[in-house]
């Protein structure tokens, strides 16, 4: 499914830049925050930084690298971790009507986590997320762009011990949405700010 993955996008990367001039270069930069407190206290923080060309002023695809650290802290045992994830991949997006986009995130990140969501800092996997989804996204005074979006992961895939915890090894947890049953709903929420460099 990776290679595939990787086969579609860099023959679609290939014909895109035959068949159209390119217009530019842009830089990106997103953030990841999460808190959670209680008897487990747990966050991350975390950058994620991509490089675009851009084709007829529209589509914009490049490289993307992401570094996160996440940390818990159990206030009841005094036990606590902390761990980095990174790795990088690709991005697609295609921007409309001035102030929308559509697009695709495709990553590879070396995380700690198993396939049954409990953490190894000890050894590591590579863990791939392909991101499709939308939003906002506008242009203002010629010199930054903002896109906000919303994201679904589409190789997410359930935990094989508990249905409920869908892909209990991925780095970009914890999602933002959980169905009526608590069910997690392999969504997040992402803001980027894109400057253009030529």
């Amino acid at each position: 499914m990776k290679k595939l993955l990787i086969l579609l996008l860099l023959i679609s990367t290939s014909s895109i830049s035959k068949a159209q001039g390119m217009d530019g270069t842009e830089f990106g930069i997103d953030g990841t925050f999460s808190y959670s407190s209680g008897g487990i206290k747990s966050g991350t923080v975390g950058v994620g930084l991509k490089y675009g060309f851009v084709f007829n002023k529209n589509l914009i695809l490049g490289p993307s690298i992401r570094y996160q650290r996440r940390w818990t802290n159990n206030t009841t045992t005094g036990q606590g971790a902390s761990y980095n994830i990174y790795g990088g991949g690709v991005f697609l997006h295609y921007r409309f009507i001035d102030y929308m986009f559509a697009g695709a995130e495709l990553e590879f990140l070396r995380s700690p986590y198993t396939s049954y969501g409990a953490v190894n800092t000890s050894s590591a996997n590579w863990v791939g997320t392909c991101l499709v989804g939308g939003g906002f996204s506008h242009l203002f005074n010629d010199s930054w762009r903002l896109n906000a979006g919303i994201f679904y992961d589409i190789l997410d895939k359930p935990n094989p011990t508990n249905p409920n915890n869908n892909n209990p090894n991925s780095p970009l947890q914890p999602y933002v949405l959980h169905n009526s049953n608590g069910t997690v709903i392999p969504v997040l929420y992402r803001i980027a700010f894109f400057f253009p460099l030529s």
